[in-house]
């Protein structure tokens, strides 16, 4: 599959080529609250909120939730969250980060990108090191190609988990911090801005291909953050961090201030599933666009029978100019802004008709098992 669509070359922070397809940039209204003192405990990482601002002995005091990011803070309270993943495998080494997500007694969940362990799926071994330097062998508990998603297991319990922030309340011009293993470098912070929405990348190779409907940051993303945490000004995960864009021609380069992270709410979707069953799904319109014109436009080439773009009565020939309002430039865009969505999800859709009409279509998206 042709990936080069574009003269600005995207490559994934840990392995493969993104290119960014048309894109739409859009920015949600987010009220302001006021900082306050909360305690963090040093063993468990848990919130309370300080009685007159000041904590125990146990606990480190910190301001969260104020107009600018408190990076100190932050990054002391989310680092111990973070991990460090390390992959060894016949296809080679390599290395990536995570968010401890969920944990009880015995064992934890770890999120990732599926990029970072794809490599050590049939054989290899999957190492996570945490921020106090120990490290403990991980399994796959499942994975997602499409959404570049992956969940680890690791038998080891009452850890740190990340809070889960709402993407859908991301502003442009947001602050956050990126935290992650760049280059094998653990424990890394790095801070910038929400620098655009909606933004459409697809990444990856022919048999392993990715869609992302992708927060855009200036925060320094280098190869080894994939997976790592992108967080909001209380410290809470809104993206998961991918892919890079880079203006190398081959191989992959450091940081140009155009990263990019897998929206929170897109990912936490797939991340339940997987939890739950060890699967996820992916959602479906019921069309095939058309190959010779998807660098410049979604041309419907042909529908799926039973699947919702029929039932809506939409028309062969047809292209689509966008989808609940976003504009949509090509064949990729239309692709990565349907499955920013859950299956069973009603999605409005206006495409221009054979005839030169506009027309505008209510589709309730269906299920597929994800690839």
């Amino acid at each position: 599959m042709k990936i080069n669509r574009t003269p600005l070359k995207v490559t994934a922070a840990f392995i493969f080529g993104a290119v960014i397809a048309g894109s739409v940039a859009t920015a949600n209204t987010n009220s302001v609250v006021g900082s306050v003192i909360v305690c963090a405990d040093n063993r468990t990482q848990v919130l309370t909120l300080a009685k007159a601002g000041v904590c125990r002995a146990n606990k480190t005091a910190m301001e969260i939730g104020s107009n600018s990011i408190n990076a100190k803070s932050i990054s002391a309270l989310v680092t111990p969250s973070v991990v460090s993943i390390s992959v060894r495998s016949a296809a080679g080494n390599g290395s990536g980060s995570g968010s401890i997500y969920q944990t009880n007694s015995t064992s934890s969940y770890i999120i990732t990108n599926n990029h970072v362990i794809e490599s050590a799926v049939t054989t290899g071994t999957i190492k996570v090191e945490f921020a106090d330097g120990t490290e403990i062998a991980a399994t796959i508990v499942g994975r997602d190609r499409v959404y570049d998603v992956a969940v680890l297991l690791v038998r080891k319990g009452n850890l740190p988990v990340i809070a889960i922030g709402d993407s859908s309340k991301v502003s442009v011009g947001d602050e956050v911090l990126a935290i992650g293993s760049p280059l094998g470098l653990s424990n890394t912070v790095t801070q910038g801005i929400v620098s655009a929405l909606n933004r459409p990348v697809t990444a990856g190779t022919a048999d392993s291909f990715s869609y992302v409907n992708a927060i855009q940051t200036d925060a320094a993303i280098n190869p080894g953050n994939s997976g790592g945490a992108l967080v909001d000004r209380r410290g809470r995960i809104i993206g998961v961090n991918s892919a890079i864009a880079s203006l190398s021609s081959g191989g992959t380069s450091g940081s140009i201030g155009l990263g990019f992270a897998i929206p929170m709410n897109e990912a936490k979707r797939v991340i339940e599933e997987i939890i739950a069953t060890g699967k996820s799904t992916r959602p479906v319109l019921g069309v095939v666009f058309d190959e010779l014109t998807a660098d410049t436009q979604a041309k419907i080439n042909s529908l799926t029978p039973g699947e919702g773009a029929v039932k809506a009565g939409m028309v062969v020939g047809s292209i689509i100019t966008s989808i609940d309002g976003v504009k949509i430039s090509n064949r990729d865009a239309a692709v990565v802004k349907i499955r920013s969505y859950a299956p069973g999800t009603e999605i409005t859709v206006v495409a221009t008709l054979p005839n030169g009409t506009s027309k505008s279509y209510k589709v309730t998206l269906g299920s597929a098992p994800a690839l």
